[in-house]
This record gives C-alpha cells, sequence and structure tokens, in this order.
C-alpha cells in the first residue's frame, strides 16, 4: 500500500511538472511499425539515413560546361545535394553532364548517398577506415566521400559502355498492358489473361458463384448460375454491371497487372543493369483521385518498394488538387501523408514536387498559384511532418519554351536566384542536419483515419449505373475527417485493412471509419477486439452496407455488427430531400441512419427523437456509430460546427497533448528531440504552443535561433516554421 501511495504521488507530480513519459503511457507499437515493411535494405537505409535535397536541372539553350557548373556551385551553396533528373545541355551527353555533377560536389542521380556501395566491414577496409566505425560518423568522413564518390563514377562509365554498345541509356522499358485504361470495360485481347485471372482467384466454380452473388435473385445471367469454367468463360460478359463482385474484380485485375507491370518493368530492369541503388515508384498520381476506379493499387505498389525501394507521389499544384478546389495547405499534409501511411517503416519521400509557381499548365488549365519563399516552406515542412525524408524539387531551372515554359522553377526566368530557392536550400540544410532524428522520428497519432481499397472499389461499382459521384464520395470523406483533425491539430494517421491484419490497431486511441459502404467481416472481428481491449472505433454513414462480395451486410442481433457497435439498423434514410433532419438545432443533409439500439446508449437525438449518435461499451473500450454522414460534413472548409461534432464525437475524454491556438501544428517525436511544423494559413501573427511535455530547450532548426520555452512565436504570413524541442 505504501509503495503504490509513493507511486501515485509520483505520477501526480509528473502530470503538474509536464513528464512526457507519466503524460502519454501509451504504445505506440513503434517496433511493429518499423517491421511492416522491413528489409535489409530498409533497415540499412534508417541507419544511414540519406537526406537527398534535389532539383531538376532544365537547360537553356546555349547553356554548355561553364554554366552547368554554376548551376551546381549554387545549387551546393544554398543547400542542395543533388539533382532529381538532370537533362543535359545541348551537345553534351548525360554521362558528361553527371560527371560534372561530381565534381561540383552534386549527386547526379535522386537518391544521393542511398546510391553509395553499402557501408560494410569490408567497404570500410577498402577507403582504408577502421572496420567497426560507425555508418554515422563513416558517411561523413573524407576518404569515405571520395571512396564513394569513385563508386558513382563508375556507375555513370558503366552507363557510357550500355550507350555505345547499344545506344541506350537503359534497357528498353516492358510495354504497359492494354487492360483498358480507367474503369470496368476490358480490351478483348487482355479478356482471356482476365479469366484465367479469375479462375486462379476462386479455384472453384461454386466458389466464384458463392462471390459473385449468383445465388441472390435478378443477378445470375439467364437466371441460372455458372455450371463450369467453360460456362463461365462464354457467359461472364453478361453478368449485368448491378453486380457489383466481378465489376470489383476488373478493378483488382487491373490494379494487379499494373503491379506486375511495375515489378518487371522497374525493379526487375533495374536490378539487372545495377542492384545497388535504390528505385522508386508511385508517380503521377493524385491522392484525391479513387484508385480502384483508375486500375491502381497505390499501397501495393509501395509494398514492391520493401527490398530495395522508396515510394513517392508527385505533389504538382496544378495537378493534383483538382478534387480539392485547388486548396493546399491541408490537402498537402493529406496526400503526402497517406503516401507515407501506405509504406509504414519503409522510405517514402516526395521526389517530385513543385519547385516554384503554376499558371497555365497542369491537368485542366485555368487555376494559378503563388509560390513564393513562404509556401515553399509549407510544403517542405509539410513533407517532413508527414515522415517524407528527401526532397525532389521540380525544378530547379525552367523550360523556355511550349509547355510549362516559366513555370515550376526556383529560379527567375532570368535564372537569377530566387527568394524561394535561398529558403528551399535553407530547409534542405536543416533537413541535413537533423537528418538521424529525422529518420529515427515517428508520428504518435491519437486517431487512424482507416482507408480501404477494396471499399473503394466498390463505391467505384455503384458508381456505374450513371452515378458518378459515388467513386469519389469515400476519398472527399476521408478528405472531411482529416481536415477535421488537421485543424484541431489532433495527431493523425491513415491506416488500412492490412495494418489492421499485421496488428497495427493498438497504436491508435481511436479507429475512424468514413463512408466504408463495405467492410469485411474479418475486419469488424479485428476491431471488435481492438475495442474489447480499449480501443475506440467510431464509424459513420453511410457504412457497413455490404460485406467482401457486395452482398448485403446483416447487422441483426448476434451478428458481429451488432456485437461490435449495440445496434441493429433497420434501414438507411436521406436528409434534406424530402425530409428535414436536425441534430443540435442544426440541419443535416445525405445519407442518415435508422437505427435500434441493444446495447448502445444513445448520446444524441435528432429532433425527432430518434437516435442519431450511439455509444457501445464493450470491455475495455467503446464503439460508436454517428448515424450521418459526419465525414462528408467537414470536407468543405469553413463547417466549424461539424468538424467540432465530430472531434468530439471521436475523441471522447481523450486531448492531445500540444495545443495551438492560430496555426497548424504537426510534430514528429525523436528519441533525442520533437519536432514542430507550424503552419500559417494567414497573414503574419504570433502563436503561442502548448503542450503536456517536458523539454530542455527549444531552438528554430532552420536559422538556428534560441526560443525561450513558453514565449509567443512570430510566424510569417502564409509560410511555417520547424522548431526543435530537445528533451
Amino acid at each position: 500500500m505504501k509503495h503504490s501511495l509513493l507511486l501515485f504521488l509520483l505520477i501526480a507530480t509528473s502530470l503538474l511538472t509536464g513528464s512526457a513519459l507519466a503524460q502519454d503511457p501509451h504504445d505506440y507499437l513503434t517496433e511493429r511499425y518499423d517491421q511492416l515493411h522491413y528489409s535489409e535494405k530498409q533497415a540499412y537505409y534508417r541507419e544511414l539515413a540519406p537526406m537527398s535535397v534535389g532539383a531538376v536541372y532544365l537547360p537553356r539553350p546555349g547553356e554548355g560546361e561553364q554554366e552547368l557548373r554554376w548551376h551546381f556551385r549554387t545549387m551546393k551553396e544554398l543547400g542542395f545535394t543533388s539533382t532529381k533528373q538532370l537533362f543535359p545541355p545541348n551537345g553534351m551527353t548525360f554521362e558528361e553532364a553527371a560527371l560534372i555533377a561530381l565534381e561540383e560536389g552534386i549527386f547526379p542521380w535522386w537518391y544521393g548517398e542511398a546510391g553509395w556501395a553499402p557501408i560494410t566491414p569490408e567497404v570500410l577496409k577498402a577507403a582504408e577506415l577502421p572496420a567497426n566505425m560507425s555508418i554515422k560518423e563513416a558517411r561523413e568522413h573524407p576518404k569515405m566521400k571520395a571512396y564513394q564518390t569513385e563508386v558513382l563514377r563508375k556507375r555513370i562509365l558503366q552507363r557510357q559502355e550500355l550507350v555505345k554498345a547499344t545506344g541506350q541509356h537503359e534497357p528498353d522499358p516492358i510495354p504497359h498492358p492494354n487492360t483498358g485504361g480507367v474503369g470496368h470495360k476490358l480490351p478483348d485481347e487482355i479478356k482471356p489473361v482476365f479469366l484465367d485471372w479469375v479462375r486462379k482467384q476462386y479455384g472453384s466454380i461454386d466458389s466464384l458463384n458463392y462471390a459473385y452473388n449468383m445465388h441472390h435473385v435478378l443477378l445470375a445471367p439467364g437466371g441460372r448460375p455458372f455450371t463450369s469454367w467453360a460456362d463461365f468463360n462464354e457467359r461472364w460478359e453478361q453478368i449485368p454491371n448491378k453486380e457489383y463482385r466481378h465489376l470489383r474484380d476488373i478493378f483488382r485485375f487491373k490494379a494487379d497487372m499494373r503491379l506486375k507491370w511495375t515489378q518487371e518493368n522497374k525493379i526487375d530492369r533495374h536490378n539487372a543493369f545495377d542492384p545497388v541503388p535504390p528505385y522508386r515508384a508511385g508517380g503521377e498520381m493524385g491522392m484525391f483521385l479513387p484508385f480502384s476506379w483508375r486500375g491502381v493499387d497505390m499501397e501495393g505498389i509501395a509494398e514492391l518498394m520493401t527490398p530495395n525501394g522508396s515510394f513517392y507521389p508527385s505533389i504538382h499544384l496544378a495537378w493534383h488538387f483538382d478534387e480539392v478546389q485547388h486548396e493546399i495547405t491541408r490537402p498537402v499534409y493529406m496526400q503526402a501523408a497517406l503516401t507515407h501511411d501506405y509504406f509504414k517503416g519503409g522510405w517514402s519521400a516526395t521526389w517530385e514536387s513543385t519547385g516554384g509557381p503554376q499558371q497555365f499548365s497542369g491537368g485542366k488549365g485555368g487555376n494559378g498559384f503563388t509560390v513564393d519563399e513562404g509556401i515553399i516552406t509549407q510544403l517542405m515542412l509539410t513533407y517532413l511532418a508527414a515522415g517524407y525524408k528527401g526532397f525532389g524539387l521540380w525544378s530547379w531551372s525552367m523550360r523556355t519554351a511550349g509547355w510549362e515554359a516559366g513555370e515550376y522553377a526556383l529560379l527567375d526566368r532570368h535564372n537569377k536566384v530566387t527568394e524561394k530557392a535561398i529558403r528551399a536550400g535553407a530547409i534542405g540544410k536543416a533537413a541535413q542536419n537533423y537528418r538521424d532524428e529525422i529518420w529515427q522520428g515517428h508520428k504518435e497519432p491519437f486517431v487512424g483515419v482507416y482507408t480501404d481499397w477494396e471499399n473503394e472499389a466498390y463505391w467505384a461499382a455503384m458508381s456505374i449505373q450513371g452515378r458518378d459521384i459515388f467513386k469519389q464520395l469515400p476519398i472527399d470523406a476521408r478528405t472531411g475527417v482529416s481536415r477535421a483533425l488537421i485543424n484541431h491539430n489532433v495527431p493523425y494517421e491513415y491506416v488500412t485493412p492490412s495494418d489492421l491484419r499485421d496488428g497495427l490497431a493498438g497504436r491508435y486511441r481511436a479507429i475512424y471509419l468514413p463512408f466504408v459502404i463495405a467492410i469485411d467481416p474479418e475486419i469488424i472481428g479485428i476491431l471488435t477486439e481492438y475495442v474489447e481491449n480499449g480501443g475506440r472505433v467510431v464509424i459513420d454513414m453511410p457504412s457497413a452496407w455490404y460485406d467482401e462480395n457486395g452482398a448485403l451486410l446483416y447487422s441483426d442481433k448476434g451478428t458481429p455488427f451488432e456485437k461490435l457497435f449495440g445496434v441493429t439498423i433497420n434501414d438507411y434514410q436521406y436528409a434534406g430531400i424530402n425530409m428535414d433532419y436536425r441534430l443540435e438545432g442544426q440541419p443535416l443533409q445525405g445519407f442518415t441512419l435508422d437505427m435500434t439500439p441493444t446495447s448502445a446508449e444513445v448520446v444524441e437525438h435528432y429532433h425527432t427523437g430518434d437516435p442519431a449518435i450511439t455509444e457501445n461499451k464493450l470491455g475495455k473500450g467503446t464503439a460508436v456509430i454517428l448515424g450521418f454522414q459526419a465525414s462528408m460534413d467537414c470536407f468543405k472548409p469553413g463547417q466549424t460546427a461539424a468538424e467540432e461534432r465530430l472531434i468530439r464525437h471521436t475523441l471522447a475524454d481523450y486531448q492531445p497533448f500540444y495545443r495551438c491556438e492560430g496555426a497548424i501544428v504537426y510534430r514528429m517525436a525523436s528519441p533525442e528531440a520533437d519536432h514542430y511544423f507550424l503552419l500559417n494559413d494567414g497573414e503574419a501573427k504570433q502563436v503561442e504552443l502548448a503542450f503536456d511535455y517536458k523539454y530542455r530547450n527549444a531552438t528554430d532548426a532552420i536559422t538556428g535561433e534560441s526560443l525561450k520555452l513558453g514565449a509567443p512565436i512570430e510566424l510569417e504570413r502564409y509560410s511555417g516554421r520547424w522548431l526543435r524541442f530537445e528533451k
């Protein structure tokens, strides 16, 4: 009893003094997180901590060696370490330009030090360094740098030999299979491949008939299930598009064909030429597009990067933000975080980010952007906050004619260094300085935002019958809940079904499921165990409509859904068309739920008295139903009441351990220091950052300025600051 009282007093004292250990005892499962995409190379990168700061060099007519050397020297002086891509001046080969880059101290490839020969005892000996020298120490040693520069020089010469022998800089690419592009149509030439894929998926015709809902009314072609694989091959195209599982399979087949092409075209060809440097994939795909509809599995592409790669998206303001009405500050974090979170434990980065303003280019045009030193600061700090480890900016210099002429660049129209180029380089220097802490850092998310390719596939299948909007709805709902969390400075992370199957549910205090129209009963089981162990699940509407095959998900008493949420679903309704629904005095629009509580408590009622929000206590945790489209209500900016309602019912009694009015704040926790990234999406101001952690001191990571703990923090207009708080 005496020891218990002493422990209580110690904990209480720690709470009052702001001890991080006492205030946040939650286990974020970081070891399990780091193992999710483990490989020897990924572990090596974590120790090497590469932090390439690159930009694309585009030559102007008339530029030659002298100008090229000026560009490289200027890049290095500002803080850049590499070229993201290198287009040689006229009359010069890539290899000649790359050798000049090496001479000027610039890596000619995006991956920087990750392209070195791995620092092993053998390489240390070859570099005439002690065999037991740490990687961290060795990477900075002049002898190692000289040795590795020679490694890269030989790689360039190897490319020269390939060009001489074949006339090509690399082997011919493997053509992408013609799967019919976006949507559910398949060209005739690929249909036999699809049929073979289907047979491998299901094994028996009975399994296929069950998955394809052939025993349900009005779905089997001709009113009869398939009798054999020969019968299926003959009649499968007669399955109506009102049956969703076979449409899901077409989307899945297209995604699998793309994964196969990525493996063969990028990874296998890359390794055949030189297996040492990392490869990268991801590319020109905005995160606000419906992946399933487009036959793309970004999480699957990330998985392919595990052996020796880096996963990335392109982030261009004029290309990738149509679906969020070209809003930048918050959606950039959503885009970066989603790709990073698809590759938990692996190396993700922005290997193609905008470098300057865009006015006339982009997917549709007509949307101009300001990109000055403040916006560059926002972009680069957001990338670090999301978990990226490296930069590749398009571009250093600009195209000089035609398409994109005068756009995207860090330099101005006359090749003069700009304030945004100086700022980008300064952030790059800071990232280099704190590269180990960045690589050792982890998010500590309160909320896991559930995102599922399968769910999006069923929304896409539903969209085919002339209802195009459906395929976009789950993405917009994910955007809405993300916006609410960002605006309230609630740390969050995107979590996928594979993450849950790999045991990561306990990392989050709450898991939010937005617009999950189709959910696998296996996931319901995982979430039930998570709640029983103390977690909180929050689901909004319309969700839990279908199971993994696109058949109705039953929720009557005794079903897994009813056990988890403590309600039965009677029907789905809709607010704002022919009948009003109000909650807390505010009108609702869109999907609503008609439900009957069994074990759940009704937390909020509609103005009619019907249940609107329920909470079911199960074991040590709770499961919450928001019986309306809570996430979608937050999709557009300025929905303050809807955001506050979502946050209140998601967090319950939990409160984030840092607070700041007037700025967006992201935190990355490292063993030696915590890094805070403050974004100001408005005019210059002062803000106060309060937290329940105890720190030794604080500095501006970019300028080195010391800050007084607890003092107001100055933020420049439409920009941000990176602050390092030493533990």
